[in-house]
């Protein structure tokens, strides 16, 4: 079985850069381009893992940390916030890792791959 993720980020780019190599890892993978659409997705895709942008439009990543069970849903937060206050803010609200943008595609795999093995989901998925 395929683990499922979420991918949610506001730039266009960003969202196919993350889905294409996740996918190519072995991934399934869902998106969604706000906070609220990040709250409505995770529900309906049920994923095994979020991976979560912070500076988005309607409903920010600090937000939706905020709204969503993240003993549930694991979180990577994905960012280009990297100071020491918002990686504080985010592991307070329910984080479970938090990368800085740019990152290097072993690094995010990586952090994945850890992300899903302490929620025990099933995966194909292989790091490269």
């Amino acid at each position: 079985m395929k683990a499922r993720l979420l991918v949610v980020d506001d730039d266009p780019m960003m969202l196919e850069l993350l889905v294409t190599r996740l996918e190519l890892a072995g991934y399934a993978v869902a998106t969604a381009r706000d906070g609220l659409e990040a709250l409505r997705r995770v529900h309906e895709y049920r994923p095994h893992g979020v991976i979560l942008d912070i500076n988005m439009p309607r409903l920010d990543g600090f937000g939706v940390l905020e709204q969503m069970n993240t003993a549930r849903w694991p979180v990577l937060v994905l960012t280009a916030r990297n100071q020491t206050p918002d990686v504080q803010r985010a592991i307070s609200l329910g984080a479970r890792d938090f990368l800085s943008k740019p990152f290097k595609d072993n690094q995010l795999l990586l952090r994945v791959a850890r992300l899903l093995r302490k929620t025990g989901a099933g995966t194909d998925a292989v790091v490269i």
